[in-house]
């Protein structure tokens, strides 16, 4: 085969694509340990219950991500896209948001925020459909390349409008809910 060296170099050259080539795969995704994506979401993490904030966790944010922002929102609402969480300036150090997050406008992270729902309430507003047929609900996570420069309780169309040009990534997890006729 030849030197020692030849041999080591020929090891790393098949090495060196294998492991990029891994990277490289490794999507940006979003998870909850509540619901699998496509699946029910339990009845604790909407108005018939609790009404707490499932927790969730990401993996494979983008190099250069300084900052995240979260929507969670309601497409098949009555009246048109129902704004269920606004959530943004969320530290690249983090990976995960605990069940229960307070409904509180600032965050203990540094500059989190919560902006305001459709329910005109800082935080998590869950799921609270008419009865019928099912709505899905998509929680999607924005990997972003700045923080966006907006005070505490914006609202969706603000962290849309600021996050424009600045979104790396973008990772999202969809549960449905549905209430029976009383």
């Amino acid at each position: 085969m030849g030197s020692p060296a030849a041999y080591y170099f020929l090891i790393l050259a098949t090495t060196l694509p294998v492991t990029g080539t891994r990277e490289a795969i490794m999507a940006f995704s979003l998870t909850s340990m509540a619901f699998k994506d496509g699946a029910a979401i339990p009845t604790k993490h909407t108005c018939d219950g609790a009404d707490l904030s499932p927790p969730l966790a990401w993996s494979g944010a983008p190099p250069g991500t300084k900052t995240f922002a979260l929507v969670a929102d309601d497409p098949d609402a009555p009246a048109g896209t129902w704004v269920h969480w606004v959530l943004y300036n969320l530290p690249p150090s983090i990976s995960e948001l605990p069940e229960n997050v307070a409904k509180v406008e600032s965050l203990d992270l540094p500059g989190a925020r919560q902006g305001r729902n459709d329910f005109r309430r800082p935080g998590y507003g869950g799921p609270c459909p008419p009865p019928g047929p099912a709505h899905r609900y998509f929680f999607k996570l924005y990997a972003l390349d700045a923080p966006l420069k907006l005070k505490a309780g914006a609202q969706k169309k603000d962290v849309e409008a600021a996050m424009e040009g600045h979104v790396l990534a973008t990772a999202q997890l969809m549960g449905t809910y549905a209430r029976s006729k009383r």
